[in-house]
């Protein structure tokens, strides 16, 4: 009985310790802010000076500091980030610094983001882009360990690390011109051959607006040299469910001599069985 009930006292102190939960030392955060048409995330944990000396002991100066506590400080990009001339491609990094006393800090895009602190192995070809930051000391102490995005305007902002009284900073661009133009083409240039294409796709699987569906399907062609096999078939589909089985059929014989050429199989049988079928209905 004893044995009993102590094993049932143990069992209980377990579960209630499972339970109690305390703050971590060095809390999550999560930064997201849009910068142009790029959205960047970073995902970082905030130690606390707590009366420490921080740079220059408890992370020393000229050696890699994971730019945090805990798992990497991580940033992901939407699309491209220019530090002077280099480019920073879409994607996630781990951010590694390298403090400098009384000069320009070393900051590091890794591409393995699976790392807790620094590798075990640093590996150069992982690094994405390395950069430098501007490094200067602030008046006032700045107790949890923070990244900010700030001058956040259209085509730019600045990526900043501030902890303690030091501040280090490393201006960007976005190319959010290239993409404002790319996109101003894109709309008025009109619809391109795939939308054309899934528009007709839908009218057909509906059965609705065939006449329509045979419109753009025509306008997709129109727009594909060479003609896809997948489009004429598409063409021939919408003519048959018209009831223009003669057109659907010659229609046919292009799809399939199309597929023949690119040796799809599966196109080639379905036209060859499709000709069949519509040319007794002609």
């Amino acid at each position: 009985m004893k044995t009993i009930l102590t094993a049932f006292s143990c069992f209980t102190l377990i579960a209630i310790t499972a339970q109690i939960e305390t703050p971590q030392p060095s809390p999550s955060a999560k930064l997201t802010q849009s910068v142009g048409l790029n959205t960047i995330e970073i995902e970082y944990s905030r130690p606390l000076k707590r009366d420490r000396v921080i740079f220059g002991d408890l992370v020393p100066y000229d050696k890699l500091w994971r730019t945090g506590a805990n798992k990497n400080t991580v940033l992901i990009t939407s699309d491209l980030m220019i530090f002077g001339k280099d480019t920073l491609l879409a994607g996630s990094y781990a951010i590694y610094t390298k403090p400098i006393k009384d000069a320009n800090w070393e900051v590091y895009f890794y591409s393995d983001t699976e790392n807790w602190g620094t590798p075990k192995s640093w590996d150069d070809s992982k690094i994405a882009l390395k950069t430098m930051a501007a490094s200067q000391e602030t008046k006032d102490v700045v107790e949890s360990f923070t990244i900010s995005l700030d001058n956040v305007d259209s085509d730019g902002a600045d990526l900043v690390l501030t902890w303690d009284k030091s501040k280090a900073t490393i201006s960007f661009k976005v190319p959010t011109n290239d993409r404002v133009a790319a996109n101003i083409k894109s709309i008025m240039s009109g619809p391109t051959a795939g939308d054309y294409y899934k528009a007709a796709e839908y009218y057909l699987s509906q059965k609705i607006e065939l006449a329509t569906a045979l419109e753009y399907i025509n306008k997709a062609l129109e727009k594909r040299d060479p003609q896809p096999f997948w489009y004429l078939r598409k063409k021939a589909l919408i003519e048959a469910e018209m009831g223009d089985y003669k057109k659907a059929v010659e229609t046919a014989k292009l799809s399939l001599a199309a597929a023949k050429k690119a040796n799809y199989d599966s196109y080639v049988k379905s036209n060859e069985k499709s000709i069949e079928e519509w040319s007794k209905k002609k």
